[in-house]
């Protein structure tokens, strides 16, 4: 009768302690994402070419909202050349789902931006796709819709 008492206690203890172990590891993996996150962020911000290099796969492909594909190359260049010009980034809402060696990120954007010395505004969801290679996240792909226009209600 002990036995089977220590024997379900030492099962349960096990459980718990794996259980434990897997959520802080996806934790800590979740939180190497955002921390990408925010490099990518800060980096469109200041259009810092070798970070946004960095931090971006060779087989980026980046879809704006009104449809416009970049790959890779495009896409620093435009950050650079400030035909993609953000003056600030808040971002809000976002979840990360990972799963192997890819982190999917969801968040709501809401920018100021001078494209083109054009000032304006972003409101924006947006999915980024995150690959893990050789330890490193590096940005794959990236899609922005717009988000819809509130309207309001009728009484």
């Amino acid at each position: 009768m002990k036995i089977t008492v220590m024997l379900k206690r030492s099962c349960l203890f096990l459980f718990l302690f794996l259980s434990t172990m897997l959520t802080f590891a996806q934790s800590k993996e979740e939180q190497a994402v955002g921390q990408q996150v925010e490099k990518l962020k800060k980096a469109m911000i200041d259009a810092d070419q070798s970070t946004l290099q960095s931090l971006t796969s060779d087989k980026l492909t980046y879809g704006h909202s009104t449809g416009t594909i970049e790959d890779k190359k495009l896409f620093v260049e435009n950050i650079l050349n400030n035909k993609s010009d953000f003056v600030t980034i808040n971002l809000s809402n976002q979840t990360i789902s990972i799963s192997d060696n890819v982190a999917l990120v969801r968040h709501k954007l809401d920018a100021v931006t001078n494209n083109e010395g054009k000032p304006g505004e972003a409101h924006l969801f947006v999915l980024l796709v995150w690959q893990k290679t050789s330890g490193q996240w590096k940005l794959i792909a990236r899609q922005a819709v717009k988000q819809p226009v509130e309207t309001p209600a009728k009484s």
